[in-house]
């Protein structure tokens, strides 16, 4: 009754089911590994430009601490000279800032990857619901989320409180340095800060891809009957249908075509039909149709039979007679037992014969009146 009611669902979501949720926007996705992400390539590009930066921001300062007088009698410049400033120290942090617009946007898509869903933009109505509202406030998914914002506080904290003991004394001098060392030092703390800030970022990431993947896939799973229901839809779809037709066609001629180069001949209309015959003369067994096709496929088992020197052998009205009546991998029918031993002496008789100059007459094989069929199938003498 459980599984009916659709509340125990043990299945693993199928790929159909995996499909549908990717389109409506149901992917994993974890918002701890930007700022993750953000904070790595931060502390690298602090690491390898950030005294240059710092250089460049410590005389932009600099320079805005001397005012000149001139410009302090004309109080209209004053707008202009900030504004220059800030144009300026924009332009100092903007390769900084496009870095890490570039790496939000790579790792927002890392996990789950990129996908444009309209489904998303559309409004929920079911979220006005107060009382889905509430549950979702107290669900499974809200406590995680908990858990993990204060894990993370924690790490953070800890980290900045560690960063902040170990750089005490040079903070604690900083207000007494000259600005250039000031600088330094200012930066040799944020780049300090910024390491340990971004390895405990990365454990936290570290533990959060994984646990949205296992949250989304439990999310997903389906009961059994929803796993039959997908499977029933699925196998009426006239698409699906002709997919599993067209895969089992072709999975058929392919066994079909590997069975052509160990025949005895291929039997031709010449074009539209081939036939393919094996026997083994040691045997009590009549000749074996092992292959046939028309149009496209007879050509395809004309060039395999080339390919592998098996003798092509014209004759339409009996290629058509084995083509109508014989099935795969079946006997030939005893009323064509005497032309199709016509053609196969011909073809054995060439084989002992060659390179000893012995002319062989080929064969015209007699084909019952009741065996001649015409290109569609129909008996010719009715």
């Amino acid at each position: 009754m459980a599984e009916e009611s659709g509340q125990d669902k043990t299945e693993e979501p199928t790929a159909q089911r995996l499909s549908k949720a990717r389109e409506d926007g149901q992917i994993a996705r974890s918002q701890e590994l930007p700022p993750a992400a953000m904070m790595v390539v931060a502390t690298l590009f602090f690491t390898m430009m950030g005294q240059y930066l710092f250089t460049k921001m410590g005389g932009l300062f600099k320079s805005q601490l001397n005012f000149d007088p001139r410009t302090l009698d004309k109080a209209e410049l004053l707008p202009a000279v900030f504004g220059n400033a800030m144009v300026d120290g924009f332009l100092i942090v903007l390769p900084l800032m496009a870095v890490l617009y570039v790496i939000a946007v790579l790792s927002t898509t890392l996990a789950g990857g990129f996908i444009f869903s309209p489904h998303l933009a559309l409004p929920k109505f079911s979220k006005l619901n107060p009382m889905s509202g509430l549950a979702r406030m107290f669900g499974m998914d809200a406590l995680i989320n908990l858990g993990k914002a204060v894990a993370k506080f924690l790490v953070v904290g800890a980290i900045l409180l560690m960063s902040i003991m170990n750089n005490l004394n040079d903070l604690t001098n900083i207000s007494q340095m000259d600005l250039g060392e000031a600088i330094k030092v200012s930066g040799t703390i944020i780049v300090d800060a910024c390491f340990w800030l971004s390895l405990g970022l990365v454990l936290v990431a570290l533990v959060d891809v994984p646990l949205q993947r296992h949250q989304l896939n439990k999310k997903l799973k389906m009961t059994k009957q929803e796993v039959r229901d997908e499977m029933k839809n699925s196998e009426g779809s006239p698409e699906v249908k002709g997919q599993i037709r067209r895969r089992q066609r072709e999975i058929l001629e392919n066994k079909m075509m590997g069975k052509v180069k160990d025949a005895d001949v291929v039997i031709t209309n010449p074009t539209h039909f081939a036939v393919a015959l094996s026997y083994d003369p040691t045997g009590d067994g009549a000749p074996l149709l092992v292959a046939k096709g028309e149009d496209g496929l007879a050509a395809r088992i004309r060039e395999e039979a080339q390919a592998h020197g098996v003798y092509l052998f014209e004759a339409p009205l009996l290629a058509r007679a084995l083509y109508f009546t014989t099935k795969l991998d079946h006997p030939i029918p005893e009323a064509l037992y005497h032309a199709v031993a016509q053609v196969i002496a011909y073809v054995f008789s060439l084989n002992q014969s060659y390179g000893r100059g012995h002319e062989v007459v080929k064969p015209t094989p007699s084909i019952p009146d009741e065996m001649k069929f015409d290109a569609n199938g129909v008996l010719m003498n009715t």
